[in-house]
Order: C-alpha cells, then structure tokens, then sequence
C-alpha cells in the first residue's frame, strides 16, 4: 500500500511541476528561476510535512506527500543541468549564485515549514 501512495504521490508531484514551470517559463522566467521556485516551494511544503509528521499525523502523509509529491515535485536533476549548463556556457557567477539560492533558500523553508507545524 505503502508504494501505491508514493507512486500516486510522484504522478501528481511531477504534473504539478511540469505545470508551475510551463507556466513560469509562460510569464517570462528562466528555466533556473523555474527550478528556484518549484525547489523553494517543495522544501517548504516537505518541511510542513516532516513537522507534521513527527507529531501524530496519519501515516498516510509522508508517503504521499513528503516521498511521493515533494520527491517528483522538486528537482535536483535539473537543477544539477541548469549549474553546469551555466557553467559551461561561461556564466560561472550564475552558477554559483543558483547553488548558493537553491541550497540556502531550501534549508531555510524547509526549517521554517518543519518549526510551523511540529
């Protein structure tokens, strides 16, 4: 049962990003910027979970949400393509700077979300 959640949670997490993204991209945000706020989002929606799921939530939630959803949902991957293709293409404080936000602003959300709910 346990697989089901996370897999019905990853379906719907990764339809949820390819629709923030094309959206963004639709408004004019770059494809990092994009992956900044699907990443920013997730950690602070994985940080609620984790709090909430630390007390007495059911046991339903993290799989769902925290594995499933927050997993599909955020982006590492392509978040590791935009850095290099930053840097390979001669912008090597871009890449830093994507990094840098992606790693400080995740910590921070997700620990905000994690203190909001736990």
């Amino acid at each position: 049962m346990t697989a089901l959640l996370v897999a019905l949670g990853a379906a719907l997490g990764a339809a949820s990003r390819h629709l923030v993204t094309t959206s963004l991209r639709a408004r004019g945000a770059t494809p990092a910027g994009g992956v900044l706020a699907v990443n920013a989002t997730g950690s602070l929606l994985l940080g609620l979970v984790a709090g909430h799921a630390s007390g007495a939530s059911p046991g339903w939630v993290l799989p769902l949400v925290g594995v499933g959803f927050c997993g599909a949902f955020t982006t590492f991957a392509t978040h590791a393509v935009e850095v290099a293709s930053a840097a390979r293409s001669g912008r090597p404080r871009h890449a830093v700077a994507d990094v840098v936000l992606n790693l400080v602003l995740g910590l921070a959300l997700v620990s905000l979300g994690w203190w909001l709910t736990s």
